[in-house]
């Protein structure tokens, strides 16, 4: 402990595994292994796919390249600390290395949202103005829109690690998780943790909050779109191209809400609740989107099979 006055700040915090499970970590692991296994291939072989086939140097795909790249960035943020607890029960990370681990994480899901919002838009316009759509959302709008939510995540979350700085804290140093998230470090403070209770509820409501309130709205708009058009099979067909990017929203907002309400308001939930949520949050999109968008789009699937001759000749 590092001792000045009457301010205390732990060297390290303790993560924890699976409540009540801590005897079956390595057999665990297993599962844990092949789903990072799954996002890490899923995820490079979408972007190898997408630069290497001309044919998909469209909007749709830039933007599916962005959910790759962040859903990576998840992956690995997670993977050395989550497999290090498993397999060799490595539970110590120094104070600073936990803040950074929380910053990143928090920036790439802040990402992955924002990224699912442009994707959602980029549906709308796909839908409603199919002759303009590639002169709207050209390679300079789309590298903008990239840049602009990369810095709106970086800027917005700045803040969190210097005010958890700030914070004296307890002698108890064992987070919920095998990662660093802001709730579970705030929580473990001997301080008055009000302006960082409502720093992060603004936070995460003006940005998690709008892109997902946005997202409903642009699906609301593609319905009444859609419903205008002459034939139902038109009307199938421009809502087959939604289908895969609806998986994709709801398998990542409906495990972040969860999680973030059980940490604001579910005092009471089983933390063995509380952990599964939390993983289900930061692994199960990364191995899911690749699956999803393979098995859904058409173009994918056959510059994959496209890949795979060429290998086996």
């Amino acid at each position: 402990w590092e001792f000045n006055g009457s301010f205390y700040q732990p060297s390290a915090f303790l993560m924890m595994g699976i409540p009540g499970l801590e005897a079956l970590h390595h057999w665990i692991s297993i599962p844990f292994c092949a789903l990072y296994l799954i996002a890490l291939l899923g995820n490079c072989v979408i972007l190898f796919i997408i630069k290497k086939t001309p044919s998909l140097h469209e909007p749709m795909y830039y933007f599916l390249s962005m959910l790759a790249v962040t859903d990576l960035g998840l992956v690995l943020c997670t993977l050395p600390t989550t497999l290090g607890l498993f397999w060799f029960d490595m539970r110590r990370i120094g104070f600073d290395a936990c803040l950074t681990q929380m910053y990143f994480i928090h920036i790439l899901s802040f990402t992955e949202s924002s990224v699912l919002l442009a994707m959602a838009f980029d549906r709308f316009i796909a839908i409603s103005h199919p002759l303009r759509h590639s002169s709207i959302l050209t390679k300079t709008t789309i590298i903008k829109i990239g840049l602009a939510i990369i810095l709106r995540a970086m800027v917005s979350l700045l803040p969190i690690p210097f005010l958890l700085k700030r914070l004296t804290y307890c002698r108890k140093t064992e987070l919920s998780h095998s990662f660093c998230f802001h709730p579970d470090i705030m929580n473990l403070a001997c301080a008055d943790i009000k302006v960082n209770v409502f720093y992060g509820m603004i936070i995460l409501l003006s940005t998690v909050g709008m892109d997902f309130i946005f997202i409903v709205l642009s699906y609301i708009l593609i319905i009444k779109t859609v419903i205008g058009l002459a034939t139902k099979e038109e009307c199938l067909k421009a809502l087959n191209t939604c289908v895969s990017h609806i998986c994709a929203v709801l398998v990542f907002f409906i495990p972040m809400i969860g999680l973030s309400m059980i940490h604001r308001f579910g005092k009471n939930v089983p933390p063995l609740v509380n952990t599964l949520v939390a993983y289900t949050y930061l692994i199960i999109p990364p191995a899911l989107n690749p699956i999803i968008y393979s098995i859904k789009s058409s173009h994918i699937r056959e510059a994959l099979l496209r890949a795979l001759r060429r290998k086996s000749d």
